[in-house]
């Protein structure tokens, strides 16, 4: 099983290979008290990727490594800067399957081969406190590198790095760069070793070519955004047809300024995080399908509202899978929250009014529901369906399939298009307030609820283009979304209940308790749809954008 750790480091530019030790006296650092030498430690690594690149262009790096104290398998997954959580496996003479499947959404069905070899001889040092605890380890690395696939070419350096005691403040970091400052060593200019190598021994292009290249990217850059017309080049693949080569993800080329623009910023940013959050779903990081399935629905509610940019003969289909993707991510999840909101409830309850093996039978319920979906979740994050669908997202961005409107300011493009979805939701709650209480009332408000969501998505898309009023509508629906959500739960509490009441009944329990909590949750019920009527009108006064 691959365990994983938490890596704090900095990384600083040492003297050519072969100079002299680069290092000040470290003592003088606040809180060091000891400098202790550990020796030198020859390492041999070898990096992995495909033979494009993906994980370098995603800053993630794989490799296999000997020599040290860790040797083994080590991918390196990108948290923020300077911080990255390093998953470890035995070593093999393969890659390991775990690494493997973490990478997945990344290389998709494309081998992982080796691409550069990285042979240092590492002179570590401890820098310890009064009492001997390690507060970093600073190495100088003398490196040099083999390039083996992409080129043959090789190169050699010397570096510095800073890593971060476990659990040790990162504020730490900072007082020994301070120093380093001093002695006049800077940061590197590259993020990894891995990155420096791929750059270092990259064939390198015949001169003409290459300020040829610079000359057309400097042009290029000069150019203003543009959105251009649907279907130049045809519609995006069908998902079903989808190929199973990763399209290199584009950034923009410069700053939005149409409201196709815009609108695709918004949409490559939920591709991005599909993509990225798949390693820590398959991790089971806490909260990591929660957010992944918001990213699933604010592109699918993106390609609804904005149909007038984003041609939706060709975004429908892909909002299908997409819809499909977030109720594979959500089997169990909203399972888990109706039992946390029952358990909650058994627990508010003063003990006299509990009779009965409520909680047993709150957990037995629970449990016969649960599908055990974390190796169901996994083997659709495997499969092909899944997989396509990122592929035809890669399309969808590189290529997208925009309109007429797309070129044009979004001001009025992306205005209209939020006030429309604005204009929805006050039919559906206007709908809602209408009805009397009852099961009609509890569907429509559920209904404003979805369209709310979705107004709220198309507010976020617009804010970078509208400013204030996208901004304070987003604050808006987030507030309704959150009171309508709150009677939602009430109605699936109280069905809850009602089986939970009837599976005791006839198993001869007293059925008492579960009548006190449901009269409670219909209280609840209540409560908000008598605050539903003053909530709205103070939106409705705020108006959309």
């Amino acid at each position: 099983m691959a365990d994983t750790k938490r890596e704090i480091e900095r990384k600083y530019e040492g003297p050519p290979a072969g100079g002299d030790a680069p290092l000040p006296d470290l003592t003088d650092v606040p809180g060091v008290s000891g400098v202790i030498d550990k020796g030198v430690a020859e390492l041999d690594a070898t990096y992995y990727d495909t033979a494009d690149q993906r994980l370098a262009t995603a800053s993630l790096t794989l490799r296999r490594r000997t020599g040290g104290d860790d040797a083994g398998w080590h991918l390196k997954l990108p948290v923020s800067e300077g911080v990255r959580d390093e998953i470890r496996a035995p070593l093999s003479d393969t890659v390991p399957e775990d690494l493997t499947a973490l990478v997945r959404s990344r290389i998709r069905e494309a081998e992982l081969v080796p691409v550069v070899r990285l042979l240092s001889a590492r002179d570590i040092r401890h820098l310890v406190d009064a009492s001997g605890t390690l507060l970093a380890e600073v190495s100088v690395d003398r490196v040099r590198a083999e390039r083996l696939s992409g080129g043959a070419g090789s190169a050699e350096w010397t570096e510095i790095e800073v890593e971060l005691a476990d659990d040790g403040d990162p504020a730490f970091l900072d007082k020994v760069e301070k120093k380093l400052r001093k002695a006049g060593i800077k940061r590197s200019a590259s993020a990894s070793k891995l990155a420096k190598a791929l750059d270092d021994t990259a064939p390198r292009k015949p001169e003409k070519a290459e300020k040829a290249e610079k000359s057309g990217k400097a042009e290029k850059a000069g150019k203003p955004g543009k959105a251009g017309k649907a279907g130049t080049t045809g519609k995006v693949a069908d998902v079903s047809k989808a190929t199973t080569k990763a399209a290199k993800p584009e950034p923009p080329d410069s700053t939005p300024r149409t409201a196709g623009d815009h609108i695709l910023t918004y949409a490559r940013a939920q591709r991005d995080a599909i993509v990225e959050l798949d390693p820590a779903v398959r991790r089971d990081v806490p909260d990591s399908v929660h957010r992944m399935r918001v990213a699933t629905r604010r592109l699918r509610s993106t390609f609804r509202s904005y149909g007038k940019i984003l041609d939706r003969t060709v975004t429908d289909p892909i909002g299908v899978e997409l819809k499909w993707l977030a109720a594979e991510l959500g089997v169990d999840r909203d399972q888990e929250v109706l039992t946390e909101h029952l358990t909650t409830a058994l627990d508010d309850l003063p003990s006299d009014l509990v009779t009965g093996p409520v909680q047993a039978r709150l957990s037995t319920w629970s449990g016969a529901r649960s599908s055990g979906s974390r190796q169901h979740l996994i083997a659709v994050l495997d499969g092909k369906r899944y997989l396509d669908l990122l592929t035809t997202l890669d399309t969808l961005v590189a290529g997208p399939p925009l309109r007429e409107a797309a070129s044009k300011k979004p001001e009025k493009v992306i205005a209209k298009a939020v006030r429309k979805d604005f204009e929805k939701v006050a039919d559906l709650v206007g709908e809602a307030l209408e009805l009397p209480s009852g099961s009609e009332r509890d569907l429509a408000m559920h209904d404003a609820r979805k369209k709310a969501k979705r107004t709220r998505y198309a507010a976020e898309a617009a804010t970078p283009a509208l400013g204030d009023p996208a901004a304070d509508l987003v604050k808006s629906m987030k507030s309704l979304q959150t009171l309508l959500g709150d009677h939602q739960d009430s109605v699936m509490v109280r069905g809850a209940l009602r089986e939970l009441s009837t599976e005791a009944h006839e198993a001869g329990e007293n059925a008492f308790t579960y009548g006190v909590l449901y009269g409670r949750a219909e209280q609840r019920a209540a409560a908000v749809e008598a605050e539903l009527p003053g909530e709205w009108e103070a939106i409705e006064d705020k108006g959309a954008v």
